[in-house]
């Protein structure tokens, strides 16, 4: 009966990938990849000295962003300034 039960078990083995869920569905489509890009929304918001996308936050010193590095599990968002320049 052991004899009978390994070529089984290679059966089952094989067969098991084929039965995943995952490997039909679709990928959402990347909300990232439609947002504006931060250079964009620099160009857009030439006044902002602050801003962050819910994600990382950032500076802008000499046109420059200094951001911060993303926090854990965050859900990226659309830029918001958070500080404008006083001129």
């Amino acid at each position: 009966m052991l004899r009978f039960a390994l070529p089984i078990l290679f059966v089952f083995a094989g067969i098991s990938p084929a039965l995943c869920d995952d490997a039909g569905q679709a990928s959402p489509p990347d909300k990232a990849a439609e947002m504006q890009s931060m250079k964009d929304f620099l160009q857009a918001n030439s006044d902002c000295r602050e801003f962050t996308d819910s994600c990382s936050y950032c500076v802008v010193t000499d046109g420059r962003a200094d951001c911060s590095t993303p926090q854990i599990a965050c859900v990226k968002k659309e830029y918001q300034c958070t500080a404008r320049s006083g001129k």
